[in-house]
């Protein structure tokens, strides 16, 4: 990620605390793994890595959704060979490929030729995976194998960009972070699944230690 403040903006100071967002704001970092803030509710433990890593994942998506628009010609067309219901079913669906940035046509009978393919995927096997995407389209009626393994991309590309474990981070950097989140679709799990912050609210803290509020 570069420097250590590298990817952050600095937050301002003297915001009234009846303007509290929803993630509140960082007090400390513990273990180099959580971030400590609190809100109007009480405390919220963050999962630093996972949460960026969905904001870093959400990104990219914006990105390469203009780029897998874009497809790249191959200099040499691949040629897939087919059988004649799957040649049937690309001609039926050939909108669908062009949208996720796909130019396959057919060339004969049971040929096929992609003559371009989303950048992302030029180091995949494009033959292998237009088959499959037609064969779940034929047995299903929908196939979601182009989007997967673009995803699947975009998942390891946002994992390795991601705040590692032991970072430390400045105040500013921290409270970058939750900003970032509540602006960021999806923000309450990582791109595995998992959850990214837990809110703790001042009744349970205070059940903790006997005490009434």
């Amino acid at each position: 990620m570069g420097g250590e403040s590298a990817g952050f903006e600095q937050i301002e100071a003297g915001v009234k605390t009846d303007d509290v967002p929803p993630l509140g704001y960082a007090m400390a970092q513990l273990k180099g793994a959580y971030i400590l803030a609190e809100n109007k509710d009480g405390l919220i433990l963050i999962d630093m890595h996972a949460a960026h890593e969905r904001v870093v994942y959400e990104q990219l998506k914006l990105l390469i959704g203009e780029q897998v628009k874009n497809c790249q010609p191959l200099l040499v067309p691949v040629v897939v060979n087919v059988s004649v219901e799957e040649a049937d079913c690309l001609e039926g669906n050939q909108g669908l490929f062009e949208q996720l940035g796909f130019e396959v046509s057919r060339s004969s009978p049971q040929t096929l030729a992609i003559r371009a393919v989303p950048e992302l995927l030029r180091s995949r096997d494009v033959a292998q995976l237009v088959k499959d995407s037609l064969a779940d389209l034929i047995e299903q009626g929908y196939s979601d194998r182009i989007v997967d393994s673009i995803e699947s991309i975009l998942s390891t590309m946002a994992c390795h960009g991601s705040i590692r474990e032991n970072r430390q981070l400045t105040l500013p950097e921290m409270n970058s972070l939750l900003r970032q989140m509540e602006k960021t679709d999806r923000s309450g799990l990582c791109n595995h699944g998992r959850p990214t912050w837990k809110q703790i609210n001042m009744k349970e803290i205070d059940g903790w230690f006997h005490r009434g509020r």
